[in-house]
């Protein structure tokens, strides 16, 4: 058979390689976590915001979160107060200016654990050991996704309802920890959120930005 130019371009178009999703395409957990994972070593700034029915006004933190190797975890806290936590080998280091460092074991402390298996795995991008403790749901477009990880543990469970992602393309912008019960969630603001956040105090527009809106 002779293959025309028409005929020729017919078979080149269904030899091609599809075209890449678009910015609203669904959002889904294995694209999620390759986009946002960052290798390490590397370094992410925070905002962290606790609310409390004993404070007038949420408590602010403010500091870096820093992954050195693939094994290890720490969290610098540099305002208002400076405390280093390092997570390392099921083993977390706790150091204030002043004191006696202070090591216990992760086991004892299900929350440091918690953070370790979540966010340490979510900046290596390691699906396998998210899901060996949190059941995983995205929802949203590329350009503007949220994932709700839900613990499989029984005891995490008790204590802890979801942790909701909250992204635009492969920017991990904000963590919500929602607790068990009638307690306010703490939302961990990072990269560009905890840039915008530098020029937000009211408490509901800090939930806000989190969950998407806000200053850009």
């Amino acid at each position: 058979m002779r293959l025309t130019p028409a005929l020729l371009l017919a078979s080149a178009a269904t030899c091609a390689a599809p075209a890449e999703p678009s910015a609203e395409s669904s959002a889904e957990p294995g694209w999620i976590l390759a986009k946002i994972a960052r290798p390490a070593p590397a370094r992410t700034p925070f905002v962290e915001v606790r609310g409390s029915k004993l404070l007038k006004t949420p408590l602010r933190l403010t500091g870096e979160y820093v992954r050195p190797d693939a094994d290890t975890l720490v969290r610098d806290v540099r305002t208002p107060y400076a405390e280093t936590t390092t997570l390392r080998a099921g083993e977390a280091v706790i150091q204030r200016a002043g004191q006696s460092p202070r090591r216990f074991s992760l086991s004892r402390v299900p929350e440091l654990a918690g953070l370790q298996n979540g966010f340490g795995a979510l900046l290596g991008g390691d699906r396998t050991a998210l899901e060996a403790h949190y059941r995983l749901q995205a929802d949203g477009t590329r350009q503007r996704w949220t994932m709700t990880m839900t613990p499989r543990d029984a005891a995490m469970a008790a204590k802890l309802q979801a942790i909701v992602l909250y992204g635009r393309g492969a920017e991990l912008r904000c963590i919500e920890t929602r607790p068990v019960g009638n307690v306010e969630a703490q939302r961990t603001l990072l990269a560009g959120a905890a840039q915008d956040a530098a020029k937000v105090q009211d408490s509901a527009a800090l939930a806000t930005l989190c969950h998407g809106a806000g200053a850009q």
